[in-house]
């Protein structure tokens, strides 16, 4: 069975970081791009930053020189390192593994970001 979970969510204040991490189980990740998304109630789910399976990132303008993403594939894991937070940043935020034949999502966890 597979499964993405996701750690490191919480509150802090605003200038402050956070280090988001994802686990997966289940089966082999390392050929999947791995994401992390954020969403906010009523909002559509975006992108915050991507890897490929041959470390390529991308990030949303938002999030540029404050947030790292990396990956471990032997261990077929993430991890997002925010720094610099701010209030905007509060949101629910997702792990994701996909390829061209799954997608795979964590139940999300919630960072807060007090001004």
């Amino acid at each position: 069975q597979v499964q993405l979970v996701e750690s490191g969510g919480g509150l802090v204040q605003a200038g402050g970081s956070l280090r988001l991490s994802c686990a997966a189980s289940g089966r082999d990740f390392s050929i999947s791009t791995m994401g992390w998304y954020r969403q906010a109630p009523g909002k559509q789910r975006e992108l915050v930053a991507g890897i490929t399976s041959g470390g390529s990132t991308n990030y949303a303008d938002s999030v540029k020189g404050r947030f790292t993403i990396s990956r471990d594939n032997a261990k077929n894991t993430g991890s997002l390192q925010m720094n610099k937070l701010k209030p905007e940043d509060t949101d629910i935020y997702y792990c994701n593994f996909r390829n061209n034949y799954s997608d795979y999502w964590g139940q999300g966890i919630q960072v807060t970001v007090s001004s």
